[in-house]
């Protein structure tokens, strides 16, 4: 799993109504927001999903090193299934979906115990909330960075919202993407294709070629990509200036 790095920009996650907090567990750190806190049985749910991973991982090693899709196994545990899955509907391998999985596990247990929940694990994001949100798109060096953010309406919700990049951050990227977010119900989804189409992203003549592929898949609201000053967009997506 991926290793720690600070993320300064959770100071600014701050719905109005809601507790915000961070858990900690070995690699997984997640920023949780939700109708009061819920610290403890954040913790719990990290504990229970990171168990089902690394038990898994432990009798099947090459689930956490393949970089292709594996093959469905009806006997893995509940997360492990989803990631499989997911996964291999955009040729990648299932660790692609570790962080936007563990981030809806969380949520949907938090789900349970609060009606708004904001769970964000590293950049990728699963919420439910009573009112439209704004999520801000940081692309690094990118004269976009900033400056714009996905309106998320409440009919979307619950809603994965996870990002990759080739240039910012520790995940594992084949392109120079500075940014791609994706949109999806299902966060593990929205993870291993937002790897999956940074991957195809090598120069501003890949924007369009790459939007239209992901357009292709089945169960993605929308999304975008910022590569430099360039900005391809597509799907069901309200793009706002901030």
């Amino acid at each position: 799993m991926p290793e720690y790095i600070e993320r300064t920009y959770r100071s600014r996650i701050r719905p109005k109504g809601l507790t915000c907090f961070q858990v900690t567990v070995s690699e997984t750190d997640l920023w949780v927001c939700a109708r009061r806190d819920l610290e403890n049985e954040t913790r719990d749910l990290i504990w229970e999903s990171r168990h089902q991973i690394e038990t898994y991982i432990h009798a099947h090693p090459d689930f956490k090193t393949s970089l292709l899709p594996l093959m469905e196994d009806p006997y893995a545990p509940q997360i492990v299934r989803e990631m499989i899955h997911e996964a291999a509907k955009v040729r990648v391998g299932p660790m692609a979906a570790v962080a936007g999985a563990i981030a809806q596990y969380v949520a949907e247990g938090l789900l349970k115990l609060s009606p708004e929940v904001i769970v964000e694990n590293g950049g990728d994001i699963f919420l439910k909330a009573e009112r439209p949100l704004t999520v801000s798109i940081f692309a690094g060096t990118s004269s976009l960075t900033g400056k714009l953010g996905l309106r998320l309406p409440t009919h979307q919700m619950p809603l994965g919202v996870c990002s990759s990049s080739g240039t910012v951050g520790h995940s594992l990227s084949r392109g120079r993407a500075d940014a791609v977010c994706l949109l999806s119900a299902s966060a593990a989804l929205a993870d291993s294709a937002a790897t999956a189409l940074g991957n195809r992203i090598h120069g501003k003549r890949d924007l369009e070629r790459a939007a239209d592929w992901a357009s292709q898949i089945r169960g993605l609201y929308g999304g975008l990509v910022i590569l430099g000053d360039a900005l391809a967009t597509w799907g069901d997506i309200e793009l706002v200036g901030l």
